[in-house]
């Protein structure tokens, strides 16, 4: 915050949001707080002749809401929808050194269904959480989850700025059915972002670099306290990212009802047990089949790192195939282009598709006899192997590669 005296008049400045030639969807807001004179709004948008009055009405009336009766208010727009105006009038009040007491929310437009804990997650695409431009077409690319990402794609001195732009974006973008995962920062500063993130119902927290099971538990304690009353669930993925945090996976991922998935960030394990992170993950290979034990163990889904060569088809696909084999349910990813690559790897062989459905019917002829134990030939089929059996069942319904209406009793005729 910058402070200084202008004819007399004392002020303090805060600026939010981004500008320049390469910046689109965005904006830059300068707010100098003052002690007279009204709101002074001086605006540049590339979309002057088509929304220069809407811009100018929004933020007049932001000001409003914010407290702020008087201010120089300066803008550089690039194209910013009204969810990014709203957050960065909000964000460079806050700078400026004023703390409104009501938060400038725009109105919410989109309420995903709730997200189950065992729902498909194959890929999740990561969205830097300062970027609105990435925000708006995230949904089209079909992954299965988008993460806005407030740790390591946000520099230091703008999480404040994109805190509350991935805030207004949970209440207007459609991400088309994505599950809509939040990446909060490193703990204690990730509790300012839940305050924020929570209330706006993302489906799913990251929470980077766990280390310890009480870490998860502080993290359901403040959910538990922002949600009230809500029956809503919010589930959670702890990021292990050391080799404490891989020899604690267990503990880890029991630690709330409310973990559904662990994962593993590579990149900060590689450096934590000083090697280099290589093509081939050799590295990596003792931490990967821990946490995956573990996370079968605690019956949650293990999903994988992001292969960071964005560019190497081949070598994802083989990452992937790997993975998988390994026991990961599926991965981050960085760009578009590898969705469709991780989906075909992770998506059921017509092998594995048919043995589900010899387990399920085998499942549904017990039940149909009232028997208690569910067998296949000699073998005994555990009620854990049934469960894993009758949702690979449904995702392949899902994807179309079962007919809808067709049982697993007629498919084992």
């Amino acid at each position: 915050m910058k402070r200084r005296k202008k004819t007399g008049e004392a002020s303090s400045t805060g600026t939010a949001g981004r500008r320049g030639e390469r910046v689109r969807s965005d904006l830059q807001v300068e707010v100098e707080l003052r002690t007279k004179g009204g709101i002074d709004l001086e605006l540049a948008s590339r979309v002057e002749p088509y929304y220069g009055d809407s811009i100018r009405s929004q933020v007049t009336a932001a000001m409003s809401t914010l407290g702020v009766e008087h201010a120089r208010v300066g803008i550089e727009d690039a194209g910013a929808l009204p969810f990014v105006i709203a957050a960065r009038v909000e964000a460079a009040v806050r700078a400026a050194g004023h703390q409104p007491a009501t938060p400038l929310l725009p109105e919410r437009t989109v309420e995903p269904d709730p997200s189950t804990r065992d729902r498909r997650r194959r890929s999740r695409l990561y969205l830097p959480g300062n970027e609105p431009k990435f925000f708006i077409n995230a949904g089209l690319h079909g992954a299965d989850a988008v993460i806005l990402d407030l740790e390591d794609s946000v520099a230091a001195e703008s999480k404040t700025d994109a805190r509350l732009l991935v805030r207004n974006a949970l209440r207007v973008v459609d991400f088309h059915g994505a599950e809509r995962m939040v990446r909060i920062n490193q703990l204690p500063l990730g509790f300012e972002d839940l305050a924020e993130i929570v209330p706006q119902h993302p489906e799913l927290i990251l929470i980077p670099k766990v280390e310890r099971p009480d870490q998860v538990r502080e993290v359901d304690a403040i959910i538990a306290e922002a949600l009230g009353g809500s029956e809503r669930p919010l589930w959670l993925m702890p990021i292990l990212e050391s080799a404490l945090g891989i020899e604690h996976a267990f503990d880890i991922a029991r630690a709330s009802d409310r973990v559904a998935a662990l994962t593993i960030g590579l990149e900060d394990y590689s450096a934590d047990i000083g090697v280099p992170r290589s093509a081939e993950g050799v590295e990596s290979n003792y931490a990967r089949r821990r946490m995956a034990n573990a996370a079968k163990a605690a019956r949650v889904q293990a999903i994988d790192s992001v292969y960071s060569d964005v560019d190497n088809i081949e070598g994802l696909e083989r990452w992937c195939l790997a993975s998988k084999q390994i026991g990961f349910e599926g991965m981050g990813c960085l760009h578009p282009r590898q969705i469709e690559v991780i989906h075909e790897a992770y998506n059921p062989t017509p092998a594995q598709i048919e043995k589900a459905q010899r387990i399920v019917a085998a499942f549904e002829q017990a039940e149909a006899e009232g028997l208690a134990v569910v067998s296949l030939g000699s073998k005994m089929i555990d009620p854990p192997v049934v469960k894993q059996a009758l949702r690979l069942v449904e995702q392949a319904r899902e994807l179309g590669t079962l007919p809808a209406d067709e049982s697993a009793t007629e498919a084992k005729k």
